[in-house]
């Protein structure tokens, strides 16, 4: 599959210092990719859509994945973040680029770090909500609570009529030759 845009090309991913916790940054990157996929097809006038009036609007997804993955890493993963004052654009009027620029700053503040961690500090147990987790375990946490995000901002896009990228595979909006999505049982039966 061939994205239209990558935020953070191969090249620009660090090497991890224990070769075995490289899929865990590149991993990170992907979905980093993804969300940054998603918030570039946010229109600006959409940044107060929400499908519902119990709903958070896209405005205040952007502002939470900032927040909560900067208190998330530092709280429970242990890195240094950046100073929260940082994290929110600093405009009058945000726009979606302003939220995509800040959320990659923090990508690759926390990348270094993430790439020096040994095999010790990836399993050494932090607390997490009043439980004790290995790092790694938590790190998981965060890339499945960003995917959520991420596919709530794709369901307010499609309730909004607006236009849905690919990012694992073909979207309503996006097809190509060759694309084989598994929607049949035949399809499932493939090894």
């Amino acid at each position: 599959m061939q994205y239209d845009y990558i935020a953070i090309a191969e090249k620009q991913i660090p090497q991890a210092v224990d070769s075995q916790y490289q899929y865990l940054i590149d991993t990170y990157v992907s979905e980093a990719n993804k969300v940054v996929s998603i918030w570039r097809t946010v229109p600006n006038s959409l940044l107060g859509f929400k499908p519902h009036e119990k709903s958070n609007d896209i405005q205040t997804i952007m502002k939470h994945q900032l927040l909560s993955e900067r208190r998330f890493f530092a709280q429970f993963v242990g890195t240094q973040e950046m100073d929260v004052e940082t994290l929110l654009p600093q405009v009058e009027k945000p726009e979606v680029k302003n939220y995509i620029e800040k959320y990659l700053e923090q990508i690759h503040h926390r990348l270094p770090q993430l790439a020096n961690a040994n095999h010790a500090w990836w399993h050494e147990e932090q607390p997490f909500f009043g439980l004790e987790r290995e790092r790694i375990w938590i790190f998981w946490r965060r890339v499945l609570h960003t995917a959520h995000h991420r596919t709530q901002m794709q369901l307010y896009l499609r309730l909004s009529d607006s236009h849905v990228p690919a990012i694992y595979g073909p979207s309503g909006d996006v097809n190509w030759d060759g694309a084989d999505p598994t929607y049949s049982v035949d399809a499932a039966k493939r090894k």
